[in-house]
Order: structure tokens, then sequence, then C-alpha cells
């Protein structure tokens, strides 16, 4: 049989493994693979993508140099934007981004550019699974046909297709590509058995489910449990600004329950690729049902409107000095979705700028990680001195609480502070009448 031929060779590491999308999951998958002694090929259409990994040199921030440098001098890892190295691959995964389009629909272009790409080099004894991010039935109804269309092989006996998300959350060492548990589902019972053995080989546990589309949706609940979570506890503040009530005193206090409650903090918005990106993906899924998804599209207007409310805080924060945010200098400290990282997707940032913008400020930003930020119609430069970034600042916003930060320097040099992440917590100084929270 095809699959038994294939798990004996992928338990003696005899197949080759291509990687497509080689960014912020593509890149750490490849490192594993390469980790656990598999040859390994990077395949993207970013050319500079290819020659930085060619070179040895990382363009994520959770990967050294080092690190990828010493499987590219021995041969385990490179890179290439031609799918024809395909025709060479036995063992294939799908590691593009899924992101929404201007009407906050799915955009599945790139899944398709990647299924595409390697329809004409399927053949006998291959494995594929797919990990971007998707709503339930992608793999079987997209990506299934397309593999299939011309040719005659079978899923399940010739060739074997599984979904397996992707779990990263950058900036973590605790919790790796290695050791999360990885979920994996496929189109049969053969293709979960087949690339469940491929992916046992590299990472520590492997979760095998029934089906592709119980994969799919397991995803999607993970992400949809943070956002409805993080917007709760946003609103949460909103309504704590309201009464006068500190709502991280509040979060801290319900924190020490130990059973019945999981801790989430508040913030001036949801970022990365998940967690603002994939339940919309749910909720668009179930229209198509004749099904409203309440409480995705709920917690999604509440953290739409987030930055707005950060804004409506920085005024306040100008109105102690007697201030318009007209003409105003505001300084905005970290502007990554979260700290010490250099992620800038979804970032709430973008957003907070772009509005201190439209009400006339004048905005400048300090952030360690992000020397240029060059998105969504802004071009600007981190700010090189920070405290003479502060000092000549009419309102800091502490929007990313980066741990590299001095934040007891930007208390006392500042003249007022908005603190969006409750920084400035345990640095003593005075700060009622100069720091407005959250």
């Amino acid at each position: 049989m095809v699959k038994d031929e294939l798990i004996q060779l992928i338990q003696k590491k005899y197949v080759n493994v291509a990687v497509v999308g080689i960014g912020y999951v593509g890149l750490p998958l490849a490192i594993t693979f390469a980790n656990a002694g598999f040859n390994v090929i990077g395949i993207d259409p970013d050319e500079e993508k290819v020659e930085m990994i060619n070179r040895g040199e990382s363009y994520i921030g959770d990967i050294p140099n080092a690190v990828l440098r010493k499987h590219t001098e021995a041969g385990r890892i490179r890179a290439t934007s031609d799918y024809a190295i395909l025709a060479e691959i036995d063992a294939v995964s799908i590691c593009v981004p899924t992101p929404l389009s201007k009407k906050r629909d799915p955009d599945m272009s790139f899944i398709v550019s990647a299924s595409n790409g390697l329809a004409p080099y399927m053949h006998r004894g291959m494995v594929v699974v797919l990990e971007s991010s998707t709503y339930p039935g992608t793999t079987r109804e997209l990506v299934l046909p397309i593999l299939t269309e011309g040719n005659d092989l079978k899923v399940g006996e010739d060739f074997f297709l599984a979904f397996s998300p992707e779990r990263m959350d950058p900036g973590r060492s605790d919790w790796t590509t290695y050791n999360t548990p990885k979920v994996m589902g496929g189109i049969t019972q053969a293709c979960t058995e087949v690339a469940s053995a491929w992916y046992g080989k590299a990472l520590e546990t492997i979760v095998p489910v029934s089906s592709c589309e119980v994969a799919e949706m397991a995803k999607l609940l993970e992400n949809t449990f943070r956002m409805i979570n993080i917007s709760m506890v946003n609103e949460i503040a909103q309504m704590c600004d309201r009464l006068g009530i500190d709502v991280w005193e509040v979060v801290d206090a319900a924190g020490t329950k130990p059973f019945g409650f999981m801790k989430f903090n508040p913030g001036p918005g949801m970022g990365g690729h998940c967690i603002p990106v994939d339940p919309l993906y749910l909720s668009w899924k179930m229209k198509t049902l004749n099904y409203t998804a309440r409480f995705i599209d709920l917690a999604s207007e509440i953290d739409a409107n987030m930055p707005r409310y950060v804004v409506g805080k920085i005024q306040d924060a100008l109105n102690r000095y007697k201030k318009a945010i007209n003409g105003s200098k505001i300084l905005l400290i970290g502007v990554t979705y979260k700290p010490n990282i250099s992620d800038l997707r979804e970032s709430p940032a973008i957003d907070i700028t772009h509005l201190l913008l439209e009400k006339g400020a004048e905005v400048s930003y300090y952030d360690p990680f992000v020397p240029e930020i060059d998105q969504d119609g802004l071009l600007m430069q981190s700010e090189k001195e920070l405290q003479a970034a502060v000092e000549k600042a009419d309102c800091v916003a502490i929007i990313t609480n980066h741990s590299k930060i001095d934040y007891a320097m930007v208390l006392e040099k500042s003249k007022v502070i908005f603190d969006a992440r409750n920084a400035l917590k345990d640095v003593p100084g005075k700060k009622d009448l100069k720091v407005v929270k959250l």
C-alpha cells in the first residue's frame, strides 16, 4: 500500500520536505523539520526572503541567524521561488497568509495560489498539510479539487491531505513549534495517519482528530475564545471608566480566584495574524448558512472601536493641561501588537496614529523593535532617543509595553501620560495627575 510505504520512508526520514510560505509560521516549521533531520525546501514568491534564507539570514525575530545558518550551511534548508522543485518533494506544508479582504471577508487568494502552484507536481506517495488558518471546509472543498484536477490521483490512497492549524505565539520561548501540541485532521483516516506520522517525527505531541473540518474548527474556537474574552474585558474597561473604578485593579482582584475564571487584560485593541482575523472567517462561513455569529460580530465591533476610545482617553489626558489635541505633539511608545516583538500585523497603533493625525495631532513614535513604519499609508521612523522624544511631547501614549523601555524615566520626564497597558503599575512616583489609564 502507498500509505504503508510512505510511512516507512517517513520513519527513516527518507522523504524530502517543502514548506510553502516561509514567514512567521513557515520558517519556524522549516527549522523544526530540519532539527529533526529532514531536508527542507522553503518556497516563497518573495525573492528577498528566498535570498536571505539562502544566505542564512533570518527575518523572523524568534529565529536567530545562527540557528538558520547552521541548517543552510549543512544543506538541510534552502529556499526557492520555483514550484517546479515540488516534483522532487514527498511532503508539503502550506503556511501561507489568510488575511481579510477590504470587505472583511476571507481572502483565499494565497491558499489558491499555493494549491495551483503545487497541483502540476502532485504524484503518488505525497502528503500535503495545510496550516493556514481558515474556515471549516477549506481543505476539502477548496484545496482538494485543485490538487486532483487533471489527474487520476485518489486522496487517501495515492496521496494524503490533511489540515493542521498553526499555533504560533511570537516572542515566546516556553511554547514553540516543537512542543506545542499539534492538532491533525485528514480528509480520510489514512490521511490523518500519514500526516501524523510525518509531523510526529519532528514535533513532540500530535493530536489526531476525525476530520479536517474538526481541525479547522478547533483553530477558530481557540481564537474566537480569546477574541470574545479580550473584547469583553475591553468593554469592562469602558464600564469601569464611567463608574470611576480602576479596571486593572478589578482584573487583578478577579484573577485571584483559583477556579472558574481566566484572566484577560484590556488593551488598545487586538492585533496579530490570528485573534482579530480568524473568528471573522467563521462568521463569514456561518452567513453562507443563514446563521449570524452574534458573539463574534459583537466582539469585533467592540474591538474596532477601541482605537477611537484610546484617542478619546488621550484627549482626556491633554485636557488636564488645557491642551487641544489639534496641534499637540503625541509620542506613541510601542507600536507592535504585543510586547517584545517586531510584528505590526493588525496592530491597533496603526489605526490610533491615523485617528490622531485626522484630529490634527503631530504624531511620532518610539519602538526599539520597529525602526520604520511603512504601512497603510504611514511612513514614519522611530525616534532615536527616547528621553528627548518624551521631553518634547505634549502627551506620551504607551500603546505597547515593551520590557526594554525605561518607564521610570518616562514617568519622570513626561508632561502627561496615557497608559493603555498599565505599564507604570509598579513604577514608583506620583501618578495621580500625570497618568491617565485605559
